[in-house]
């Protein structure tokens, strides 16, 4: 492995030191390293505290916070800085106006999590420090973190809603605001919420875990967060896998002192009980009948755009195939269905229909394929009452844990790799996202897909999928049916030698 390819995302974090280690700069720092990132730390304050309480703190002077922030950019710029607790007013302002000085020009994200006062109760908040985060480092702010006592500081409306304090700071300049529900009494579930300007709310639903090894929570969250921004993940996602951190370090805390316990820092989150509910764009289409199952892996999927070359691959033998007519009329269209049913009868081939999940209800398809713009508009209990499989292409953990919750046949994961077949909304996912994503699908198939050829099928294989989608690595070539069967040569020798 080359050097190049071993470098790590650095990330840092601006916050106080905790003596006792659970908490601040060590908890961020933790965190960091867990999640496969460098980290670099600002010091603002040194607190002496232990797992029962704080007793006192001393502020950094401005000349070191300063030298600190300078001196780390000059060498180790970073591709993502969460913001802690800075206790003294002065250096929040120092650190609002370096952040307009040099957040444009090195393109970094900024998290902050607005430490107010601490778990045992000391308060760090003063009507100074509360005007600077309102109105200098709010606009500098990719996303806040506040806690709902801190929200209700920062929006300065004891007597509105959560949403309405949160669209204070986002009317404030913060892009996004994730709204932390853990003080909230709801019961067994804890209730969070992302708000941005632009994009729908997701609320992220999860088991309220009773332990009193709970010390550090935000600095955690927070710092999964800057982790996961860095390693180029949207912001709706870092919160998803930080969530998913953030449950699992709480599972496995354990005690220090007399008072709360320390979270245990592992590694990457895979585990899907982990991961939160979403209730996000499909909130309504939970309760519909089960998809039908696949009954035998999926294997070889070839995707197909026209009935000529669903013709020229049957010679070949394959056992599902998918058909995605994009041109023609709707005349057209539901005669080439018809006639791509029949075919898949007559020769035993399981036939997925892409979008046109109506035709392929009326003429007996086996199933239908659905991108996430058609999973908005189709009707989703017409399809499973209907007895076809349904798969879902997923670019992200966000689309992947939606499509989770309604239980299809197959998943796609994708796209993989760069592909010239169709424009793509996002960023080719890699092998590392790829094994992520199938490993937290373990109880339904997965097919990876997106610019996967002969070159890539066993490393693509080892990721843990079920199968494998392939377009042009059929159809661009001089020789399909030779293409397929060297495609499906490598998928199975990969099987037999690995099962």
């Amino acid at each position: 492995m080359s050097d190049s390819a071993r470098v790590k995302p650095i990330v840092w974090a601006i916050a106080s030191s905790d003596s006792g280690g659970g908490a601040g700069i060590q908890a961020d720092l933790h965190t960091f390293n867990a999640l496969d990132c460098h980290g670099c730390s600002v010091i603002t304050a040194v607190t002496a505290q232990n797992s029962c309480q704080v007793i006192g703190y001393e502020t950094i002077s401005p000349a070191l916070f300063c030298a600190q922030l300078n001196c780390l950019l000059e060498d180790m710029p970073p591709q993502a800085i969460k913001i802690g607790l800075i206790p003294e007013p002065a250096l929040l302002q120092l650190l609002a106006d370096w952040l307009r000085q040099h957040k444009a020009a090195y393109q970094f994200t900024v998290i902050a999590d607005p430490v107010l006062s601490s778990s045992s109760g000391y308060d760090f908040i003063s009507q100074s420090s509360l005007s600077i985060w309102r109105r200098q480092l709010m606009p500098l702010l990719d996303l806040i973190t506040p806690n709902l006592p801190e929200l209700l500081l920062l929006s300065g409306l004891p007597q509105a809603s959560e949403h309405q304090q949160a669209r204070i700071l986002l009317e404030a300049g913060a892009k996004a605001v994730l709204i932390k529900g853990g003080h909230s009494n709801s019961g067994q579930y804890v209730r969070d919420v992302l708000l941005t300007e632009n994009e729908p709310e997701i609320e992220l639903t999860h088991k309220r875990l009773l332990t009193t090894h709970n010390h550090g929570t935000g600095c955690v969250l927070s710092s999964a967060i800057t982790a996961s921004v860095a390693h180029g993940y949207t912001l709706s996602d870092a919160v998803i896998i930080a969530r998913a951190y953030l449950q699992q370090a709480l599972s496995q805390g354990y005690a220090t002192g007399k008072g709360a316990g320390c979270l245990q820092h592992s590694c990457w989150p895979e585990k899907p009980q982990y991961f939160p509910h979403l209730s996000a764009t499909l909130p309504a289409r939970q309760d519909c009948p089960a998809f039908a199952a696949m009954i035998s892996p999926i294997g070889l999927y070839p995707v197909v755009d026209s009935i000529q070359w669903l013709l020229s691959l049957l010679p070949c033998q394959p056992d599902v195939i998918q058909l995605r007519l994009k041109q023609g009329n709707a005349r057209d269209i539901e005669q080439h269905i018809v006639q791509a049913v029949n075919l898949s009868r007559d020769y035993g081939l399981r036939l997925f229909i892409n979008d046109h999940w109506e035709l392929a209800i009326k003429h007996g398809a086996y199933g239908v394929h659905l991108g996430q713009e058609d999973l908005l508009q189709a009707d989703l209990a017409a399809i499973a009452s209907a007895g076809l499989r349904l798969g879902i292409s997923t670019h992200s953990y966000t689309e992947l844990l939606i499509a989770r919750q309604l239980k299809p046949s197959y998943i796609a994961l994708g796209h993989v790799f760069a592909t010239q077949t169709k424009q793509m909304p996002s960023k080719p996912q890699g092998l590392t996202k790829l094994k992520r994503y199938a490993a937290l699908c373990r109880d339904i198939p997965t097919v990876a897909i997106g610019g996967i050829g002969l070159q890539q099928i066993k490393d693509v294989a080892a990721c843990g999928v079920d199968g494998i989608a392939v377009v042009s690595a059929i159809t661009a070539q001089h020789k399909p049916q030779q293409a397929y069967n060297d495609l499906l040569q490598q998928w199975s020798s990969y099987h037999a030698y690995n099962s």
